[in-house]
């Protein structure tokens, strides 16, 4: 008789064995309980979501990855404990193979393939290194070992832990499907303009908006490093573009800068461009998503381009509200189910906090939100919600995230029309799956000049997130000048 050769499935099996004994087989040492505690640790994902508390303290890259890994955990958990495990049951190593010492005090009962801590490690690993690879690094290692200590301590075979961690990580890396990473780059700005050389930023006057979300430390950062500039804070009883006007009159700025958030900035940016000065920018605010877009988000490079006298041009866009009110904007316009969720979230912030009060208002505005009828450049629309954008955003077949120019002279249109069946569904699917780009509820493209009438009712217009005028026509444009911005080469 001849011999048949043993399935790919026993084969594996077989190779789990012996490499489950290897390892059962080592010496004990220090790291047992270390691996043993580790592994209790990341029970229920506790160690990653304790690591994304530590990496949310930090806005930008690493709050980004915090929250994208606890996503990609979310879903491979779900995937692995859900939907993986009932369907391909296995049977677990047995505890009479693992020494005494290294076992879990509570060890699963459920089915061994794949390993949900392998899956949530590298989901969570894998998701934050899609935005912040240097925190990533740190981790890593700490993701190999809970990976590893699942075979160490008796409770998976080593194909589950690589199944495990394979899936994981084709999770988080999935997630730019539908929430492309942010890319730290600076916008491109339009053509290089003379400007000033304030050394120590003499004869330049800065506001300081005292309500914004900076700390203190920013504010002294600008008074070390141009002592000789004139900081003032307005009264915050009173108009601060009013205050602003009185002040350049009073005492002739040959540059103007600004310290606080984007609201802030673009009051100070059209003073600017009134009164053609310059205008150097401080983050001060609480996202300040100008700042970081112009390439600006660095006050030491702020203050050495002052000195320098190195600017660029760049867009400043306006709309005109019902062919009355000039409202200028650096990032975005939007009116539909945003404005209303503004003023919610403005109710709620203070008994709530800012976020979870944004989130509450989104939810309700969107859930009895009714689509607008509107003529776009004279073309009947029947819209969710329209956005206009300062620039080009990208990537264009999804959320934007970030801005590759800020100097075309082009404004970024986005709206998402009401006429399709299940329009409202059919949009998150497309969002979730990465096809907004292809998908007829999501409709991108860039304009030098828009029009909008509102049909019925006026609306409300939000501004750089904030609610600025309610009305029923809208004209967009962009300044043909632009602004003079400071910014290191």
């Amino acid at each position: 008789m001849t011999e048949t050769s043993p399935s790919l499935p026993d084969r594996i099996h077989a190779w789990d064995v012996r490499l489950f004994d290897r390892t059962a087989a080592s010496r004990a040492s220090v790291a047992d309980p270390i691996l043993r505690n580790l592994s209790t640790a990341a029970n229920h994902s506790g160690l990653w979501i304790a690591a994304s508390g530590v990496l949310a303290s930090k806005r930008g890259p690493t709050r980004r990855g915090a929250v994208r890994g606890l996503l990609a955990v979310a879903a491979a958990s779900a995937l692995a404990n859900g939907v993986l495990k009932p369907a391909f049951p296995r049977s677990r190593p047995g505890f009479e193979r693992t020494p005494f010492v290294r076992r879990v005090l509570s060890p699963p009962v459920s089915s061994s393939f794949p390993s949900g801590h392998s899956a949530s490690a590298a989901a969570f690993v894998t998701g934050v290194a899609l935005e912040s690879p240097l925190a990533a690094a740190a981790l890593a290692p700490v993701a190999a070992a809970v990976c590893y200590s699942r075979v160490h301590t008796g409770v998976h075979w080593p194909t589950d832990v690589v199944a495990g961690a394979a899936l994981g990580a084709g999770i988080a890396l999935s997630t730019r499907r539908w929430w492309a990473v942010r890319t730290e780059e600076p916008a491109e700005l339009g053509r290089s303009v003379a400007a000033p050389q304030l050394p120590r930023g003499k004869n330049m006057l800065i506001m300081i908006n005292p309500g914004s979300g900076s700390d203190d430390t920013i504010e002294d950062d600008i008074r070390r490093m141009l002592p000789d500039a004139d900081l003032f804070r307005p009264d915050t009883d009173g108009d601060f573009t009013t205050q602003l006007k009185e002040r350049i009159a009073a005492t002739s700025p040959t540059a103007l800068g600004v310290c606080g958030g984007d609201g802030t900035i673009v009051s100070v940016a059209e003073s600017a461009v009134r009164h053609d000065l310059p205008l150097a920018v401080f983050p001060g605010g609480t996202l300040n998503h100008f700042a970081h877009d112009a390439g600006v988000a660095d006050v030491a490079a702020t203050a050495r381009s002052i000195e320098n006298g190195t600017a660029d041009r760049v867009d400043l866009a306006h709309v005109v509200v019902d062919g009355r009110d000039r409202i200028s904007f650096v990032n975005t316009a939007t009116f539909g189910g945003y404005p209303d969720s503004v003023r919610l979230r403005e109710k709620l912030q203070d008994r709530i906090g800012k976020w979870p009060a944004a989130a509450v208002a989104m939810v309700r505005v969107l859930g009895r939100a009714q689509p607008m009828q509107i003529e776009l450049d004279g073309r009947r629309q029947a819209v969710w919600m329209l956005f206009v954008g300062n620039g080009q955003y990208a990537p264009t077949d999804r959320v934007p995230m970030s801005r590759p120019s800020i100097g075309s002279g082009t404004l970024d249109l986005r709206y998402l029309p009401s006429t399709p069946f299940l329009s409202r569904t059919r949009l998150v699917l497309a969002a979730l799956t990465g096809t907004l780009g292809s998908s007829s509820t999501y409709v991108h493209s860039s304009v030098h000049s828009l029009k909008v009438a509102v049909e019925g009712p006026e609306v409300a217009l939000a501004t750089d997130g904030e609610v600025t005028a309610d009305g029923r026509t809208f004209e967009f444009g962009v300044d043909e000048n632009g602004l003079a911005l400071y910014r290191d080469r």
